[in-house]
Formats: structure tokens, sequence, C-alpha cells
């Protein structure tokens, strides 16, 4: 099929070359031309509705709210060459922007699935991510093989349930993950062998054993999932439960956690989140 995919950063560079090899026709953009050339595949657009105006399948996975915005309804965006396709918006910008897009996107005949995912580059190469699909079904439908290639689908809800699902989620993994640095630290601060308590963590919570070097050894790079991308979603996150008067005592000292790591550890990986004990053992 054709797809357009803006935003060619980790996920959705990952995506290209996973649409790629799966034999279908690519356009790509990206705020920075540059990135998208990178990749060597499809055709680079130097604007959002230059990418889109000929797509069946236009996906897009970008940085923020702002950066949504910007691609959808901005200048050149793709709201304006919006017509028959189907646009499939995987990024986790939280709930309200969807709703300003989707109004944007169904208004000009276009169908639009709202479908963040959870998983990181790993998941993508292997086809293994789980894409959060809120959106009229026959849209879904016509965008499935495409998005299967990329990953399993889940249909959840309606429009908005999706991006608050994905909230949900990263609140999960970032609470797993503060508690098990946490843990780490003072397993190993009371003698016992580092390996040993990283395998009782990760029996209870398998999905630490992506970031074992840096729960362990306190390496945090390559970066899968950078500490302030997570930041930015567990404020999000503790936003929409605020909103809807849920006590969510753990969520919000979780983000405060993360928002200390953010200090000097911004940019590597969420593991990252472990250096908060390195000069401060529990």
């Amino acid at each position: 099929m054709r797809v357009a995919i803006l935003g060619t950063g980790k996920m959705g560079g990952a995506m290209a070359r996973r649409l790629n090899s799966a034999g279908h026709e690519l356009t790509l953009w990206n705020r920075t031309r540059e990135r998208a050339e990178a990749l060597g595949m499809g055709k680079v657009a130097a604007t959002p509705a230059e990418a889109v105006k000929d797509a069946e399948v236009v996906i897009s996975s970008l940085t923020d709210a702002g950066a949504v915005r910007a691609a959808y309804l901005g200048d050149e965006s793709a709201a304006r060459a919006a017509g028959k396709q189907v646009f499939v918006e995987m990024s986790t910008a939280g709930p309200d922007v969807i709703v300003e897009i989707r109004r944007q996107i169904e208004s000009a005949g276009a169908h639009f699935i709202e479908a963040p995912v959870i998983g990181s580059v790993p998941a993508v190469e292997a086809g293994t991510l789980i894409v959060l699909a809120a959106g009229d079904e026959a849209a879904v439908e016509r965008a499935r093989p495409v998005v299967q290639a990329l990953g399993e689908i889940r249909r959840v809800g309606d429009p908005g349930s999706a991006a608050k699902l994905k909230l949900v989620a990263n609140t999960m993994l970032a609470g797993v993950s503060a508690l098990a640095a946490e843990l780490q630290a003072a397993g190993t601060a009371a003698g016992l062998d580092p390996d040993d308590v990283f395998w009782v963590l990760s029996r209870f919570a398998p999905l630490l054993n992506a970031r074992k070097s840096g729960f362990v050894e306190h390496r945090y790079e390559p970066v899968m999932f950078a500490v302030r991308d997570l930041v930015k979603d567990l404020r999000l996150a503790t936003d929409v439960y605020q909103k809807a008067r849920a006590a969510t005592p753990l969520a919000k000292a979780t983000k405060e956690l993360y928002e200390r790591a953010a200090q000097s550890a911004g940019d590597l990986d969420i593991s990252a989140i472990a250096s908060l004990y390195e000069t401060q053992p529990a």
C-alpha cells in the first residue's frame, strides 16, 4: 500500500524500515528533513501535506502535542491534503490534541484512527508492538495490512480511550521501573548479590529484562525510551487522572522521581531512574 509516515525519529524510523521491508510504498516527512533522508528509502516530502496527498494510509509518530498540532494543523499540514486516506495517529500526546486533529481530519472526508502503541524500537523491528486502536471499524480494516505489519491490534473503546489507556500503560511502566531501581539499590546495599536481586525482581516483572544493564550495571544506553519523554507522558497522565478526580498518590510520586532524574539524565534511557540511587543508596 501507499503509506506516508509523519515523523521519522526512533519509532517512526523503525516503522519505516519495517514497512519498507514488508513491501509498502513509502513517503516520509520529518521536521528535520535530513533524518528522513538518512533512512535511504521511499520518497522524502517537504511538507506533511505533500507526504499524505497520494497516500492510502498515513502513520504519524511524533514527539508531543505541539509536534502533532504542527504536523496536522499548521501551514502545509496533513489536514490540508486530507481526503480519502486513513490516518493512524500513533504518538503519545494525550487525549486533548487527538480530539482536535480527529475533528479536522474527519471533516475533510478522511478516516482517523487513534492508535498509540505499547513497545519500543525492538518491538517495532520484531513486529510485536501492541497497537491500541480506537476508531471506525471500517477504517481499522482498511489500515490493517499496514498496522498488522507492526504488531497486534487491540480494539479499545470510543475515541479518546486509546490515548488514555496508553497513559495508564506508561504510568505502569514508570512505576514498576522506579520501584525496581529502588529495590535493586536496597537489596545490593543490604549485601545481596546484584544479579540475585535483579533475578527476583524480573521474575515478578519480566519487562525489566530488556533494561538489565541499566538497573544492574548503570549503563543507560542505547536509549529505547528517554527519561524526558516518560516525564512528558507522566505529566499528561497525572493531568488525566486529576481531571477524573482519581486518587493516584503513587503515580504522582513516580512522576516526581522521574522529574528529579531528568535533571541530570533526561536524554538517557528510563532505566536511568536508577541514577537517583547511585550516590544515595537505600
